[in-house]
């Protein structure tokens, strides 16, 4: 049951890093226009240094998912509970992204794959949660 559960944590930890790691250096390293150019109306209105912190903290959510189960692995027990937080963290993104795409009507664009990483992000979480309990 522990090798189900540890297979499920990391499968689901690897979408979710891929995704945000990905998202997140984009963010992070381009200008306002290309964003705007690739589709990202939101950051038209919302202050830069917003986006740039959006994207440090999936980085470092994308970071602390790969990081913290090897901790866990070398024998640092308690370094599984940064994963969890990451993967809690990465899903509060989720959330609140699902919230402004809703309120900018961009919900039928996003919905989907908003509600993919939200899924999958929590997964990871409850899943690096509860496998120090077993």
């Amino acid at each position: 049951m522990n090798i189900l559960i540890i297979v499920l944590a990391a499968a689901a930890s690897l979408y979710t890093t891929f995704a945000f790691y990905k998202a997140g250096k984009f963010k992070a390293f381009s200008t306002k226009e290309t964003l705007l150019g690739a589709g990202f109306g939101w950051v038209e209105k919302t202050p830069f240094w917003t986006v740039r912190l959006i994207a440090w903290l999936e980085l470092l959510g994308a970071a602390g998912l790969v990081i913290a189960p090897i901790g866990y692995f070398l024998g640092y027990t308690w370094a599984i509970w940064f994963a969890v937080a990451a993967a809690a963290g990465l899903a509060l993104t989720m959330v609140g992204a699902i919230i402004l795409h809703a309120k900018r009507g961009e919900g039928k664009y996003t919905f989907k794959m908003n509600m993919k990483l939200l899924l999958v992000s929590l997964a990871a979480a409850l899943l690096w949660a509860y496998l120090p309990m077993v």
